[in-house]
């Protein structure tokens, strides 16, 4: 099953400019570590020590917030969108 996966333009240097990636997997988790295996250091700039999601970093399957699914187990379907969404701060 293929899953798109929108790619944040301060994440693209890892991504060869990429904007968007095309994935097969079953599940969020398994969706990071396809990433991960064709764009080393993209892992660790979405997931903590602990391998959680980073809490500066949001990420939406097909619109709605992973945390409030099943985060790294949020299952995935041929056609879903996966947007990474870096927290922006200021003021």
């Amino acid at each position: 099953m293929v899953v798109k996966v929108r790619i944040p333009t301060p994440l693209r240097r890892l991504t060869n400019g990429r904007e968007i990636l095309e994935i097969t997997a079953a599940d969020l988790g398994q969706g990071i570590e396809s990433m991960e295996t064709q764009f080393p250091g993209l892992k660790e700039r979405l997931c903590d020590e602990e391998g959680e999601i980073r809490r500066f970093v949001n990420i939406y399957v097909n619109g709605e917030d992973v945390r409030f699914l099943q985060g790294l187990a949020t299952s995935l379907e041929a056609g879903d969108e996966v947007s990474i969404v870096p927290a922006v701060a200021g003021g």
